[in-house]
């Protein structure tokens, strides 16, 4: 991990891991959250992790699929950094007006990279990418802020997507150990 790197783990950690009692998407119970709203929402934070993922992007991205709600602002600010345009994915096409599940661009036949927020199990991102797939997309990797999957598994090796994280529950476990 670079100085870089161990700064904004520092800073994720601070800023965003609640103890407690959780129950994730999953279903799973944690004892510890890591709210990615309090960084999404923090535009100096933000910018960092968004710039920490423009290296992560595949070179042959043509769209940045935000994932509903927490990939959007990620995307956003991402798509503002690079110039690729932002695709905001719905968990569920709207059903009215467009009846879209993808808001953006047309996404037949384009590279998608998904933007996430917190990736544990995948639930999401696996959704998204067999729905963004249906409709013609090639999606292959997702990139995200923090890889809660255990140590060593891609919870996403089931739909052959490539999972490249900003940060690793391992390496923010690290600094949390440090403190």
């Amino acid at each position: 991990m670079t100085n870089a790197d161990l700064e904004l783990a520092r800073d994720i950690d601070a800023r965003c891991r609640l103890t407690g009692e959780f129950t994730l998407r999953s279903g799973q119970v944690s004892s510890e959250y890591f709210d990615k709203y309090l960084f999404e929402s923090d535009p100096r934070l933000l910018h960092r992790v968004a710039q920490q993922m423009r290296d992560l992007l595949p070179a042959d991205t043509e769209l940045l699929g935000g994932l509903e709600l927490g990939g959007i602002p990620i995307a956003t600010a991402l798509s503002g950094l690079t110039g690729l345009p932002a695709l905001f994915v719905r968990k569920k096409a709207k059903e009215y007006g467009t009846c879209k599940l993808a808001e953006g661009p047309e996404v037949a036949g384009r590279r998608i990279t998904i933007i996430e927020d917190v990736i544990t199990t995948g639930g999401a991102v696996r959704d998204a990418t067999r729905a963004l797939r249906d409709a013609g997309a090639v999606v292959e990797v997702v990139v995200c802020a923090i890889d809660r999957s255990p140590a060593g598994e891609n919870p996403l090796a089931d739909v052959a997507l490539e999972v490249r994280p900003v940060l690793t529950k391992a390496e923010l476990d690290a600094v949390q150990a440090r403190s």
